[in-house]
């Protein structure tokens, strides 16, 4: 189930630490991290989902809007800095938008990149996820 999850924010004058750790935050040990940065506005990313990819999505500047859609539920988030995190479990088709000026978005994951993992054709995963593979 897609889940918005809250981290850990230490504040002080020196600005804001957002703690993700595995096991406490993050549903699962993590194995790579990429950012997505200087999205251009009506620009649409990801539009995909992952067989058995687990993946965590923080906000840690700016803004943008996630669509996920697990298949029996569609459901839109605005993630709007490193307060909470968006875990989207393996079969969560991601869409992200609506990005504002100097959003950078970090994305935690389980695995290491294997194209073989990515569902690129709606149909194909709408057929699976009702398959409830």
């Amino acid at each position: 189930m897609v889940m918005l999850v809250p981290l850990v924010l230490k504040s002080d004058p020196r600005g804001i630490l957002a703690v993700m750790e595995s096991g406490a935050h993050v549903p699962f040990p993590i194995k790579r991290v990429f950012v997505i940065a200087g999205m251009p506005g009506g620009i649409v990313r990801a539009r995909h989902a992952h067989r058995a990819q687990h993946q965590f999505l923080v906000c840690t500047a700016g803004a943008v809007t996630v669509v996920s859609d697990d298949g029996r539920e569609q459901k839109t988030w605005r993630l709007d800095g490193p307060s909470h995190g968006l875990y989207a479990p393996p079969l969560t088709w991601l869409e992200v938008s609506d990005a504002a000026p100097g959003t950078s978005l970090i994305v935690l994951c389980d695995a290491v990149y294997d194209a073989t993992d990515y569902i690129h054709d709606r149909a194909e995963f709408t057929r699976l996820a009702k398959a409830g593979r």
